[in-house]
């Protein structure tokens, strides 16, 4: 963690303040690729991730918006009411788990509400790169939509269709049938995401294509904990119980075993862990389907076990 100043504060839309950061001396920022995000702690232990949403070739600031969500947990609320101008916030270096796909030829992107943010990122770079792109935002109304004067101005306005509560839809002719080199990259509300991606495999696109950045875990995901298991530390040999209802990370801090973790919910993917053997039930948003499979890595965070036992790679 480092030390970044707020140096603007800006109203972008109902609800949504952007944060400009730089640091004290303007030193330049460790880089960042586009679609990735921070790591931003608050008061009181807090830490939430947020979207960089500036061009990565900006070496001097990064920017992030905020959603105030109605029943935030603390993150939103601290950040609009009680972050100004000059103050100070401590912020991790920048994680990517939503990455442009360098192989892709086409890149299509489509942004619901606060889903903004990463996908802004990704059209200020891939139209400096000079790439072939469409920008699709959806939201309420245009009071409720950010960045409307960047994405209405040079050289994001060619690439970029908004729409609004009147105006239809249709990801179905938005997406039209799968084309070789062609990625598609979604962020916004889980329902606005669900329907894209399920309209996108109903087309026959492929899981490899389909690109998803993710705010909350799904419900699905938090469910509470189905039973006790255990989990065997493979560099020492020692085994330690882990009851239905806490983490495998929380068993082990205890026990002196550090993980670094971030989000606990099982969404930005600072916590992965492999394992050895055993079968982890998955109840992370990071790993693609493929890689859930694969029983390689899990979320200790939140994920539990199938099988009795889990080694780790620890």
């Amino acid at each position: 963690m480092f030390d970044v100043i707020v140096t603007a504060k800006r109203r972008e839309a109902e609800g949504i303040y952007s944060f400009e950061l730089r640091r004290r001396d303007d030193a330049e920022l460790p880089p960042f690729a586009a679609g990735a995000h921070i790591d931003v702690q608050l008061d009181g232990g807090l830490l939430r991730q947020y979207s960089l949403c500036n061009s990565p070739r900006e070496r001097h600031r990064y920017v992030i918006a905020v959603l105030r969500e109605p029943a935030s947990r603390g993150g939103s609320s601290t950040l609009h009411e009680r972050i100004e101008v000059g103050q100070s916030l401590s912020i991790g270096e920048p994680r990517n788990l939503f990455a442009l796909q360098p192989e892709g030829r086409r890149h299509l992107l489509l942004a619901g509400g606060i889903g903004i943010t990463p996908l802004l990122s990704m059209a200020f770079e891939l139209a400096a790169s000079g790439a072939d792109f469409e920008l699709h935002y959806r939201a309420k109304a245009p009071t409720h939509a950010a960045f409307l004067e960047l994405l209405d101005s040079a050289p994001l306005s060619a690439h970029t269709s908004r729409y609004f509560a009147r105006v239809d839809f249709d990801v179905g002719r938005l997406l039209g049938p799968p084309q070789a080199g062609c990625h598609l990259y979604v962020c916004g509300p889980e329902t606005f995401m669900a329907h894209v991606l399920d309209s996108a495999r109903g087309l026959g696109w492929a899981d490899g294509q389909l690109h998803r950045e993710h705010f909350a875990a799904l419900a699905a995901t938090a469910a509470p904990a189905d039973g006790s298991f255990e989990v065997q530390i493979a560099s020492s040999g020692e085994v330690y119980r882990i009851p239905a209802d806490r983490s495998v990370h929380e068993v082990l801090e205890e026990a002196g075993i550090e993980i670094p973790v971030s989000c606990c919910q099982g969404i930005c993917g600072a916590c992965l862990t492999p394992v050895l053997e055993g079968v982890p039930d998955h109840r992370d948003l990071v790993l693609s389907e493929e890689e859930q499979a694969g029983n390689k890595l899990f979320t200790p965070c939140c994920s539990r076990s199938k099988t009795p036992r889990l080694v780790l790679d620890l």
